[in-house]
């Protein structure tokens, strides 16, 4: 998915054509036991250009890796963090509708992602507008408890909807 591209490589400190070659090129500059002469210094300072210094190969190695693994698009984990059923709908003026939930299993925030699904079809993905526990604001409800719930941008809800409360987890991928 990702690969890496030398440039340019020479011997000797590094001058400000390289600073101007890496600049140009968008990349950075690696000194492996050299550094860079006080001009190519603040060129690269003022130009952006990242300069790396080593002096131990197996530490240039680890950091590219670990600079190429950055490049890679994360693993993307769906985790379903509770279940809850639309038990009765409530239309309040100036609100739209609420739904009448209880949680059967476990929990739901209000800042949950969550999908509506009807007959076992999702018929909405979005976000928890408000999490209401008797008339009261509250970050979450717990299984085995009643709340109201309004959604973000969405109202056609009816009694025996369900709702399916998820997170989305990204872990980061390495070489």
């Amino acid at each position: 998915e990702v690969k890496s591209d030398v440039i340019f490589k020479g011997v000797g400190a590094i001058t400000e054509s390289d600073v101007a070659l890496a600049n140009s090129s968008k990349g950075f500059i690696i000194g492996f036991n050299v550094r860079a002469i006080p001009q190519a210094r603040d060129m690269a300072k003022r130009e952006g250009v990242d300069l790396r210094y080593y002096s131990v190969i197996y530490e240039l190695i680890d950091d590219v890796k670990k600079l190429m693994g950055g490049l890679l698009s994360p693993n993307i984990k769906e985790q379903i963090t509770g279940n809850v059923e639309i038990r009765e709908v409530f239309k309040i003026s100036k609100v739209g509708n609420v739904a009448g939930c209880f949680v059967k299993e476990g929990f739901i925030t209000r800042d949950s992602k969550i999908r509506i699904l009807r007959d076992s079809v999702v018929i909405h993905e979005g976000k928890v507008d408000s999490l209401k526990r008797f008339k009261n604001e509250v970050k979450d409800v717990q299984q085995g408890y009643e709340c109201g719930v309004t959604f973000e941008e969405y109202n056609d809800i009816k009694d025996g909807d369900i709702i399916e409360t998820f997170s989305i987890q990204k872990e980061a991928r390495e070489l």
